[in-house]
């Protein structure tokens, strides 16, 4: 059997916003027990996390390791048909993930106890982000 929907994510602008919930209640929604759950971000960027739950300094220390890496406004980017952070943004999508696969046990995403989904936006303007969730299984 397959599965598949949209989540839209209205983003405050740079940083993650946890998808887990949402994630989740598709595949309870798609009565598939077993299987696989894929997503997909319909942006270059944004990108896709899998990442510790519990503690949101790894986020925010995740986002300081990322500006180092590519800085808004670094002279060396020539793409700025947006702003300082257009081009910045577009490396850090590619460095990270426009999909994940998640197992699907019982109905549920199996994550591990500190495991989340999350959306990480990587602009500075708040925009709306399109997931496609394909469910495949059981």
């Amino acid at each position: 059997m397959l599965k598949q929907s949209e989540i839209s994510v209205e983003t405050r602008g740079r940083g993650t916003h946890d998808l887990t919930s949402r994630i989740d209640a598709a595949v309870r929604e798609s009565e598939i027990g077993t299987g696989i759950c894929h997503l997909f971000v319909r942006h270059t960027s944004a990108s896709l996390l899998l990442c510790e739950n519990a503690d949101p300094a790894v986020r925010r220390d995740l986002e300081t390791f990322m500006s180092r890496l590519a800085p808004d406004g670094d002279p060396m980017f020539t793409h700025t048909a947006e702003g300082p952070d257009d081009m910045p943004a577009h490396v850090r999508s590619t460095l990270t993930q426009s999909d994940l696969n998640v197992p699907v046990r019982n109905g549920r995403c199996d994550l591990g106890t500190w495991q989340g989904i999350y959306l990480w936006e990587h602009r500075h303007a708040p925009h709306t982000r399109n997931i496609t969730v394909t469910i495949s299984g059981e």
